[in-house]
């Protein structure tokens, strides 16, 4: 079995992330440094799930401090690869304070690059985002479409990521998958993403702020296709960026409906202007995961949405409290 570090493995993905490496046998260096970029609730209810495994050993740390990231490296070696993703996310949080997405998503992933270098660790995943394609990405968008021209700091911090990776790939044959997720939701999501906050304004009553008139759109999947396909990119592949997620189209307007059938609550939308950092649309052709990586997403969208207003009534006594704003 391999025995794997994966960082943000209290975050929405890296938890799903690191149960199913765990569930295969595996073993499992988590990293986190729990920050408050969105409730800590949040971050807490999904490593409190992880703590009990034998097999996973949780480290405190902040990726941007390459001191605290060695330490977890001499600790943890030798390792078979490192899942990196431990990010600053939010394209609008990025306007407000650019320099902590740089700190996190480009310095972050230099300093494992390098420990990578050092401590012999030949296989690297990085995950990236769909909002690099910027606003004339073509739909569906494959890989080969415009990355330059970023809208927003965090897409920037993430293209600066993908590139450190292609120099380390290329100077010291560090095997690297890159994957751009697209739009990701589900259980225990971030409270940050329109999915989650929908799901508990409209169950609380509380007004549903909605940007533009709600015919924008986004390609959803479901986070265990995610993982999943996170875990397939540990396969060598030499250099690869491909895109995952966003196979189901829906629009807000859309979205709202459906979750007013299953909450059985209909929605108090109050309409703002369109942030200038949104965009309008995205949606992920995703045939080159399916080739490389023999990838198919297992949950359609109306189930994963289910599964997702279940989670929240279940765990209500405290969701409908998770700062959402």
């Amino acid at each position: 079995m391999g025995h794997y570090l994966v960082t943000g493995a209290a975050g929405f993905i890296g938890a799903r992330v690191v149960e199913m490496l765990l569930a295969d046998g595996h073993s499992v260096e988590g990293v986190d440094n729990l920050c408050d970029a969105y409730d800590v609730r949040l971050k807490e209810y999904r490593l409190a799930r992880l703590t009990p495994h034998a097999n996973f050993h949780y480290h405190p740390v902040d990726i941007s401090e390459m001191s605290a990231v060695q330490q977890v490296f001499a600790h943890s070696a030798p390792l078979d690869g490192v899942i990196n993703l431990a990010a600053r996310a939010g394209v609008r949080a990025s306007v407000e304070n650019p320099w902590v997405f740089l700190s996190t998503n480009t310095t972050g992933t230099l300093n494992l690059l390098e420990s990578c270098r050092q401590y012999g660790v030949k296989k690297f995943v990085l995950a990236s985002t769909s909002s690099i394609y910027g606003a004339d990405a073509p739909y569906p968008t494959p890989e080969t479409a415009s990355s330059d021209r970023p809208l927003q700091p965090y897409a920037a911090s993430k293209k600066g990521a993908e590139a450190m990776c292609h120099a380390y790939h290329y100077l010291n044959g560090i095997d690297v998958t890159i994957f751009r997720y697209f739009t990701v939701y589900g259980p225990a999501g971030r409270p940050d993403m329109v999915m989650f906050r929908f799901v508990q304004w409209i169950s609380e009553g509380r007004p549903v702020r909605l940007n533009g008139d709600g015919e924008q759109s986004r390609g959803f999947t479901y986070v265990d296709d995610i993982a999943r396909g996170t875990i397939l990119g540990l396969k060598p592949v030499g250099y690869e960026i491909i895109n995952l997620g966003g196979h189901e189209t829906i629009t807000m307007n859309e979205m709202i409906r459906s979750l007013e059938e299953m909450i059985g609550r209909k929605a108090d939308v109050t309409h703002l202007p369109l942030h200038p950092a949104d965009m309008l649309t995205n949606w992920a052709d995703v045939s080159k995961a399916r080739r490389l990586l023999g990838w198919e997403p297992q949950v359609n969208l109306q189930e994963g949405m289910r599964s997702l207003v279940d989670w929240y009534m279940q765990e209500r006594a405290w969701t409908s409290q998770v700062i959402t704003a």
